[in-house]
């Protein structure tokens, strides 16, 4: 019995432990909920960038269809952050753990320097005009907020910005195609995480 109240002690002092130094009320179905969102996005983007060509690397951008697809990808942000703050603070009350507290502090100090490098680094191609960067830019600075935000949350983080990563290189290796590798890491991934994350820790 003396063994098993150890071995129950040192539990508990590792369980408090990690939640002082990591975030642990992620909830892995703001990850499926970002990815159909995503995937909802890239489907609509298709429709305005493709609809009548015959190739993916025959189009016109005109104005118009860049003004749409930017608040197509606004609209698509604003509800994977209102959808993942929602079900996160939801699974933290459930816990009885608090959202604002050191670790998540940490968390989005550390992601928040790529992840804003990346979008104001997008908001210039945008203004330069050149918008086949802009899909393999945001796949690879999200990845490396990721990266960077996920020594204060699950490990798990990490892979999925690594494979990020990986899809934005591959993006910018072929010019064109961005949007349906956008659609892979945003959507896809995300929803495969998602997936293995509510499994993994929410039940």
């Amino acid at each position: 019995m003396e063994d098993k109240d150890l071995i129950d002690e040192i539990s508990s002092i590792r369980n408090i432990m990690e939640r002082s130094t990591r975030f642990i009320s992620l909830s892995g179905l703001s990850g499926v909920m970002a990815g159909i969102y995503a995937l909802i996005g890239a489907w609509m983007g298709y429709k305005l960038l493709y609809t009548g060509y015959s190739t993916s690397t025959n189009i016109v951008y005109d104005e118009a269809i860049v003004n749409q697809l930017f608040l197509l990808a606004a609209a698509v942000l604003v509800f994977s952050v209102a959808t993942g703050l929602l079900l996160t603070v939801r699974k933290a009350h459930k816990k009885g753990q608090s959202v604002w507290n050191q670790s998540s502090q940490s968390l989005l100090l550390n992601g928040a320097l790529p992840l804003a490098t990346g979008g104001i680094f997008c908001l210039i191609m945008l203004e330069r005009g050149f918008y086949v960067v802009i899909a393999p830019c945001t796949l690879i600075f999200y990845g490396l907020a990721l990266v960077a935000a996920s020594k204060y949350t699950f490990g798990d983080v990490k892979w999925l910005g690594i494979f990020d990563i990986a899809l934005g290189l591959l993006a910018a290796a072929f010019p064109g195609y961005g949007l349906f590798f956008w659609a892979f890491g945003f959507g896809v991934l995300h929803i495969l995480y998602g997936t293995i994350m509510h499994f993994k820790y929410d039940r």
